[in-house]
């Protein structure tokens, strides 16, 4: 039998669906090394994308794993854990914002001659986040990964087993299925 180390640099080196199933084994290594995974993205989803305090993005980190450790046996497909996770991000961010906005309504926050450019951010954002939702699961992919995770296109080809020379391509499509619903919800 292996040292520990060694067996931790076995799960290190993993696949994702391999460390799910090692997960569903009840293997603590394995659950240790899918937190290590994927708390990067989880936490620059709340800071840079929805631009969360570290508080709240402590909480939501924790809401996430916690959710994934219960509903681990839900997922239909062990290859889309980190798709799975980047929406559970998303969801609860979103839901930390909307909790933020119910605590601070409109008349009881100080009025500014000028609009706060973060608050239109934080809303473009919210525009965004729903408008994504909208999109295939392709295309909701490899947008977060291009924009949210700042990967280049050799490492999306890489992850997701396609050419890099048609990774812009891809997102252009995609853009240009974004672009509609966001018009959509600007003209509402």
């Amino acid at each position: 039998m292996g040292s520990v180390s060694e067996t931790e640099t076995h799960v290190a080196t993993l696949s994702d669906a391999a460390l799910v199933a090692g997960c569903r084994e009840g293997d603590p290594h394995a659950w240790d090394q899918l937190v290590d995974r994927f708390a990067r993205y989880v936490y620059a989803i709340t800071t840079q994308a929805y631009r969360l305090s570290e508080h709240d993005a402590e909480d939501v980190f924790q809401e996430v794993f916690a959710r994934i450790y219960v509903h681990l046996d839900e997922l239909r497909d062990d290859d889309a854990v980190r798709p799975w996770v980047g929406q559970t991000t998303r969801r609860l961010a979103v839901d930390k914002l909307r909790a933020a906005r119910r605590e601070h309504p409109e008349g009881s926050l100080p009025e500014s001659a000028e609009p706060d450019p973060e608050l239109e951010r934080i809303d473009l954002a919210l525009d965004v986040h729903q408008a994504m939702a909208a999109l295939p699961e392709n295309c909701q992919e490899i947008l977060d990964r291009f924009f949210a995770q700042d990967q280049s296109y050799h490492l999306i080809a890489a992850a997701l087993g396609i050419a890099a020379g048609t990774i812009a391509s891809r997102i252009s499509r995609c853009l240009a299925k974004l672009r509609p619903a966001l018009e959509e919800q600007h003209d509402v």
